[in-house]
């Protein structure tokens, strides 16, 4: 990359990165205020973003930061998309699942004042 190729748009990027389907869903959430840059809060998409920066953004329910390694020439492969970011994102454990009923139909009254039972013995 040349000098003049130093900075990008914080959309294109996230775009380029493949965090967003489309372009238009990211600069959705920039606009939104949802995506953070260095710990500042970004409201305008055609903010510019360079190697080093630091960025903080929901997706799904997880909260990801990740670190720009380098910008993009193109929306390339996913293999070729995670060569530029480093994800700093912590591991979350799964939340957890609601509890499944084998049987078919509607759960029988038995069940449910077990069901209801363990989880008062939970709390």
């Amino acid at each position: 990359m040349t000098e003049a190729q130093a900075k990008l748009r914080i959309d294109k990027w996230l775009w380029q990165a493949r965090f967003f389907k489309t372009r238009s869903l990211a600069a959705k959430q920039v606009s939104g205020g949802h995506v953070r840059l260095n710990a500042s809060r970004v409201l305008k998409p055609a903010q510019a973003v360079s190697p080093g920066d630091v960025l903080t953004f929901p997706q799904g329910r997880i909260v990801r930061v990740v670190r720009i390694e380098k910008l993009g020439d193109r929306r390339g492969p996913a293999p070729e998309a995670q060569t530029l970011y480093f994800d700093m994102t912590e591991k979350q454990d799964a939340p957890p699942r609601n509890p499944g009923f084998e049987g078919k139909g509607r759960p029988t009254k038995k069940y449910r004042r077990a069901l209801d039972l363990s989880r008062k013995q939970d709390d």
